[in-house]
């Protein structure tokens, strides 16, 4: 019998909600700037950023040779794109709150939608380790 493997039991939900949790952090910045002038409201293509982490989870790891040399971990920030806005505002603010708002609570439903199928899943470990 093999020792419990995270990653496999878990699979890409814990990933989906640093991402996730990362996205909101976004939102709230386009909806804390929704009257500053000039603001361009960012967002990431979630599908995207979670398809790259499933296929990276998929392919072989990269080693570094040299303690110099830089770790191959992408981040958000590369994956911020520009919201194209429905109604341009005359100050240049991309932000539309309304939109920003249901995008937000869509993305918070997503969240606990997430950590309500990993909770179950470590109580299914939790009982299996205790026998249950």
């Amino acid at each position: 019998m093999g020792a419990i493997n995270f990653s496999n039991a878990l699979g890409v939900h814990p990933a989906a909600m640093q991402l996730r949790a990362t996205r909101a952090e976004i939102l709230a910045n386009n909806l804390a700037n929704a009257d500053t002038p000039g603001f361009k409201a960012r967002d990431i293509n979630f599908q995207a950023v979670l398809a790259g982490e499933v296929a990276s989870q998929r392919s072989l790891g990269m080693n570094r040779t040299h303690s110099g040399h830089l770790a191959a971990q992408g981040s958000a920030d590369e994956d911020l794109l520009y919201r194209n806005p429905i109604q341009p505002s005359i100050d240049g603010n991309t932000v539309d709150s309304q939109m920003e708002q249901a995008i937000y609570s869509r993305n918070a439903l997503n969240y606990n939608a997430s950590f309500e199928f990993l909770s179950s899943k470590f109580k299914g470990m939790k009982g299996a380790i205790r026998g249950e």
